[in-house]
């Protein structure tokens, strides 16, 4: 005697339940907080960031590297601090004296501005100084403009 064919949701299951197995072979994939891009008219002023949330960071899409615990304190409060400006879409001319320009894109929006944009909310001074320190200390790459 043969068996009863499986019901068509126990199919629907188990095609899930494999997709799930098989895609979790390669881990987790945790969500970005934010992708940093930064160029600018002096040497190694050229650079891309990608944080995540579970403070993973890729340099100029190299291999995942790891933020401090700090640092992804520091990271998601950025973020957290984005929110309106991200949200309206701020976009901030850069000055005469433009050394570095950042765009900053999340889950809310896209910011751009440089370093002596005029009207520069604190977060994006904060940014900056936040993309200098992880390019030096995670990404390991020599101090910009030098």
């Amino acid at each position: 005697m043969r068996a009863p064919a499986p019901a068509l949701s126990s199919v629907a299951g188990l095609a899930s339940l494999a997709a799930v197995v098989l895609g979790g072979c390669g881990g987790i994939v945790s969500p970005d907080l934010f992708l940093v891009e930064r160029s600018g008219s002096t040497p190694g002023a050229k650079l891309t960031l990608l944080i995540n949330e579970e403070g993973g960071v890729r340099c100029d899409g190299g291999p995942e590297r790891k933020l401090s615990d700090p640092q992804i304190v520091q990271a998601r409060a950025l973020q957290e601090e984005l929110k309106v400006p991200a949200e309206s879409r701020l976009e901030l001319a850069p000055g005469a004296g433009s050394v570095l320009r950042y765009r900053v894109r999340d889950e809310n929006g896209t910011v751009s501005y440089a370093d002596d944009s005029k009207g520069q909310p604190k977060v994006l001074r904060n940014m900056a100084l936040f993309v200098l320190q992880v390019a030096e200390s995670v990404c390991r790459l020599p101090q910009q403009g030098a």
